[in-house]
């Protein structure tokens, strides 16, 4: 007991960084973005749809090959007309992840259940040497 009170202050500095250690995982596990590897795994065994949800000039300079473009302002209109089953899973794509967690919110919303964001967009993709197609 002793030592608990004299050193109480080691013991607060090692459970902060535990804390700080554990931070990403915990934080990883509440996010519902899919790595790209995870995505391609998804489409191609699952036959996930992609939805790049960027702004037209964004689409047009590069874009997830056989993704369908539906800008995130028009996505409750444009979304039930573009992935007609619900059942399929759907990935959103954005040029950086945000618009695309957006995305997931409003299409789970519209009853897509298995609607996921790719974590890092586009840029992510590109880094993993993924295939890029421009229109």
């Amino acid at each position: 007991m002793d030592f608990v009170i004299n050193n109480w202050m080691l013991i607060a500095v090692a459970a902060v960084s535990g804390g700080l250690l554990l931070w990403p995982v915990i934080r990883g596990s509440a996010a519902s973005g899919l790595t790209p590897a995870a995505a391609v795994l998804l489409i191609n065994r699952e036959k996930a749809v992609v939805v790049d949800v960027g702004e037209a000039d964004e689409f047009a300079a590069g874009h997830v090959g056989g993704a369908r473009h539906v800008p995130l302002g028009q996505l409750e209109e444009q979304l039930p007309l573009t992935v007609k089953n619900k059942a399929l899973p759907v990935v959103f794509v954005c040029a950086s992840g945000g618009r695309a967690s957006r995305a997931v919110a409003i299409a789970k919303k519209l009853g897509y259940e298995q609607a996921q964001a790719l974590a890092g967009g586009l840029k992510a993709w590109k880094e993993a040497n993924l295939p890029v197609e421009k229109a």
